[in-house]
């Protein structure tokens, strides 16, 4: 760690009864990967998408009057890498990361996949420590303004979704195909999408469904749709 972790306490608004929970939720994969010491955050990734899916998602049964399918569109569109990266950037997160030597060196603490993957394990590691109520209450005060925007207009910013709206009209069916490389700890995906044989668009990312949305989008341009 590079600072007390009370600085970061102050700015989430809460203060851990256990703080190694706040440690792990801060240690990057590469950490253990590199220096073979500890675990990751990785378990606390999986919860704490959990937990802003759930909280997102009674918001906006609570607020909107949204069908299903808008609810699920926005909700994909609050949660996602982006989001996750920009919360965690005005939190200063990455300065309190713990990574390994390598991902340190390369630039890790700025790095949109890793700030998302860390703000994740760091609502888990509060969930844990002190129930629903202050991890609810963090997620409204960073997210609530986002929420009620993407509420406004569903599913606006899925791509994967307006690509097969577009090519639907013509009885067309976009066909992915997605392939990942690189070290567990810093994988990378590379996604294309195929109509009929012919390539609309390509894309890469941290994560099979952050390459596909880039893949669609590029798609929809090419097409000519407003992307």
């Amino acid at each position: 760690m590079t600072d007390d972790l009370a600085g970061l306490q102050s700015a989430l608004g809460y203060r851990f009864s256990d703080p190694g929970l706040l440690y792990l939720a801060l240690t990057h994969r590469s950490h253990p990967f590199e220096t073979g010491e500890g675990e990751s955050n990785e378990r606390l990734e999986f919860l704490g998408d959990a937990v802003l899916g759930l909280v997102v998602a009674e918001e906006l049964f609570r607020r909107f009057d949204l069908s299903e399918g808008e609810m699920a569109k926005t909700r994909a569109e609050v949660v996602d890498t982006e989001s996750l990266a920009r919360v965690a950037a005005s939190l200063e997160l990455g300065r309190y990361l713990l990574l390994g030597p390598g991902e340190d060196s390369s630039q890790g603490r700025g790095k949109t996949s890793i700030l998302a993957d860390a703000m994740e394990a760091v609502l888990a590691a509060i969930y844990l420590d002190g129930g629903m109520e202050p991890v609810r209450a963090l997620i409204l005060s960073r997210w609530g303004d986002l929420i009620t925007d993407r509420a406004s207009a569903p599913g606006v910013l899925d791509y994967k979704t307006r690509l097969q709206e577009v090519l639907a009209v013509g009885g067309r069916i976009p066909e992915y195909t997605v392939e990942g490389s690189g070290p567990d700890h810093e994988r990378v995906f590379v996604a294309e999408i195929r109509c009929d044989g012919e390539l609309l668009g390509s894309g890469r990312g941290t994560s099979k469904k952050r390459a596909e949305q880039e893949a669609a989008q590029e798609a929809l341009r090419s097409l000519n749709a407003d992307a």
